[in-house]
């Protein structure tokens, strides 16, 4: 991607506009690397501190800026997802994916040649999902990267190879084993109405405590998981069981009174919002599956909601 800076013409170095409409693709990116819209804006941040530190005669030697931003915002990702089991491991509680709201900006992800094939790809919309998301963190950092940068954005093995410092075929290896994992983890897909319709049925029936109707739209062996950081109180382990995680979630307008619950968009699917004097203080996202809700993501941590809170 880099032509080494020596005697002979060079191009001009690209001018601010063209580095920074960058951005949006390297926060994208970050954010499916890491899970993290914080930590994804300081990777970017770093990247661009990167860029700027070079002479430059070094920048204008650089074929594809584009491409050296995306390796370096990736190597920088595959450094923190290296230390990020070790940091896991103090967070107090459960630690899940920051919810992104709707009206984030998506990219289209690029290829080069012919299409690929379409069963070893997935969408940007999926690839924000919270299921999506969830099941990328049992993932090794080699892997998450390889199959991040390949199926998502389309960047072919030879150019992952040279990131994540192994083999054009040791990267189709593990973007492989990615796969298979999230094959063996996501449900069949069913409309996106009724999605919306089960959401919605959870949040009027939560509303009225009506266990009897949550317990209805839960699947038998659902679960349950909030994330509060040790900031605010969150259940430590996942609930298990629509019967228990009917009760809990019947017991919570009692706890917040005040609250309301409003219908939102969270990481493209339906979810739910609860707000306190207009402040967010829990975002919900669900799974579904056989026509019942299976999983709920309930994160709690404010430093978590702060792009909820800031709209």
């Amino acid at each position: 991607m880099t032509n080494p800076a020596g005697p002979g013409p060079s191009r001009p170095d690209p001018g601010l506009d063209a580095i920074m409409s960058e951005r949006n693709q390297l926060i994208n990116l970050a954010y499916r690397l890491l899970g993290s819209l914080a930590e994804a804006e300081d990777v970017v941040q770093e990247t661009y501190a990167r860029w700027y530190a070079m002479p430059p005669q070094r920048r204008a030697a650089i074929e594809s800026p584009g491409g050296w931003l995306t390796t370096v915002a990736s190597r920088v990702c595959l450094d923190l997802l290296g230390s990020a089991r070790a940091r896991r491991e103090r967070y107090v509680g459960e630690w899940l994916p920051e919810p992104l709201p709707d009206g984030t900006e998506w990219i289209s992800g690029r290829w080069e040649g012919n299409p690929p094939d379409p069963a070893d790809r997935v969408t940007l919309d999926e690839s924000v999902d919270m299921a999506f998301l969830v099941v990328l963190e049992s993932m090794t950092p080699a892997e998450r990267v390889a199959f991040i940068l390949h199926d998502v954005f389309r960047y072919p093995f030879t150019e992952v190879a040279g990131i994540v410092g192994r083999t054009p075929a040791a990267c189709r290896q593990l973007a492989s084993s990615a796969r298979r994992r999230l094959r063996a983890s996501r449900p069949v897909t069913i409309p996106a109405a009724r999605r919306t319709d089960l959401v919605r049925a959870f949040k009027q029936a939560w509303e009225a405590n009506d266990i009897e109707a949550l317990i209805g739209l839960l699947a038998p062996d659902a679960t349950a998981t909030g994330d509060g950081g040790g900031l605010v109180r969150a259940e430590l382990r996942p609930l298990e069981g629509a019967e228990q995680i009917a009760h809990f979630f019947a017991d919570r307008p009692s706890a917040a009174p005040n609250a309301t619950v409003l219908e939102r968009t969270v990481n493209g699917r339906p979810g739910l919002v609860a707000q306190l004097d207009g402040v967010t203080v829990s975002v919900l996202a669900f799974d579904v599956a056989n026509d019942r809700i299976q999983r709920i993501w309930a994160v709690l941590n404010p430093d978590k909601l702060r792009s909820w809170t800031e709209r």
